[in-house]
């Protein structure tokens, strides 16, 4: 019986609107409406992710389901990375704008400068995903009201610099004037207590949401994840300074395999192509394509719902906060 966790309220808890500092990371194909709601009722920050949709009708369909499926707070991400089908980022973020979409997390290798204005004008919350300091500290100076970071532990992008969480999280609190959320390698409540002591207000849950009963994956790849040790993980696309962590399957070895010779850059796209997720996620065929995964994978146990997966998270980070306040002052 999971216990009502003592309310750890944040900086971020209140800006956003959110019964947790958990945010629910963006993930191509799997945080559509019916997740993103999940993890907005479940107490977190569902984030819709906006690359899945091909067309602004289906942007907007998607932003009108979540909004059917929950009255909480949720985001809308605006992917920046290069794609072999560039999105028409202004029309969807006029659409954005046009839902009533009140929060937007950017994430790529820079900050969006020209979206700025935009944003400001609107009052949007926005956010921005990174992964160094620098980067940090060049959007919190062009406005973001709040920065994400994800270090090396960190399923998917995980930039060019290969700093850990645990360097990674101090440093950018250090470095900029605004709310820092913080992600990579975090699976439980004792991940979420560590990045409390570093000074973020929010952490970010990518890998462990995942293996929850309303993710949007196949059951096999759910198993998979279960299975799966700190180890299970590798990193490709390097040679595209685009660097992502995934699970190491056959298809992240093909991958790699095509980076150690003369690659061509679309060729190393197309073996990583979302599609082939997108099939995995359906068919349950775990080689076929590549897909994100930190190193938190390893402290993956249980498939829970996501609500019950929040509240053990929190009760456990209350609990560890607790414990090492009498353990440490003995």
């Amino acid at each position: 019986m999971v216990k009502t966790p003592l309310m750890i309220q944040t900086i971020i808890t209140k800006k956003l609107g959110i019964k947790y500092p958990l945010i629910a990371g963006t993930m191509m194909n799997i945080t559509t409406p019916e997740f993103v709601a999940a993890c907005s009722n479940a107490g977190g920050l569902g984030i819709l992710a906006s690359a899945i949709y091909k067309t602004k009708d289906d942007l907007r369909a998607a932003i009108r389901k979540t909004q059917e499926l929950t009255e909480k707070p949720f985001a809308v991400n605006v992917n920046l990375f290069p794609a072999l089908m560039p999105t028409d980022q202004l029309a969807y973020i006029q659409i954005m704008l046009e839902e009533g979409v009140k929060i937007i997390e950017t994430s790529g290798h820079a900050a969006p400068a020209e979206y700025v204005p935009i944003f400001k004008d609107a009052g949007i919350i926005w956010m921005h995903k990174c992964a160094g300091v620098r980067y940090a500290i060049k959007a919190a100076g062009l406005g973001a009201d709040i920065i994400e970071v994800v270090g090396y532990e960190n399923g998917g992008a995980t930039g060019k610099l290969d700093i850990g969480t645990l360097v990674m999280a101090p440093s950018v609190v250090d470095a900029v004037d605004v709310p820092v959320i913080a992600g990579g390698g975090v699976s439980d409540g004792r991940g979420v207590a560590a990045l409390l002591a570093l000074g973020v207000e929010g952490v970010v849950l990518g890998t462990r949401i995942m293996a929850t009963q309303e993710c949007p994956i196949h059951d096999n790849l759910k198993k998979a994840l279960v299975g799966a040790s700190e180890t299970d993980t590798v990193l490709i696309m390097r040679t595209l300074n685009s660097t992502h962590r995934v699970y190491n399957n056959k298809a992240a070895q093909r991958v790699l395999e095509i980076e150690a010779g003369e690659p061509d850059p679309v060729e190393i796209y197309q073996a990583a192509a979302g599609a082939k997720a997108k099939e995995m996620y359906e068919t349950g065929n775990l080689d076929i394509g590549v897909i994100s995964c930190g190193q938190g994978v390893g402290l993956v146990h249980d498939v829970p719902l996501i609500k019950d997966l929040f509240d053990h998270i929190m009760q456990e980070a209350e609990n560890v906060i607790t414990k090492n306040a009498e353990r440490l002052t003995k």
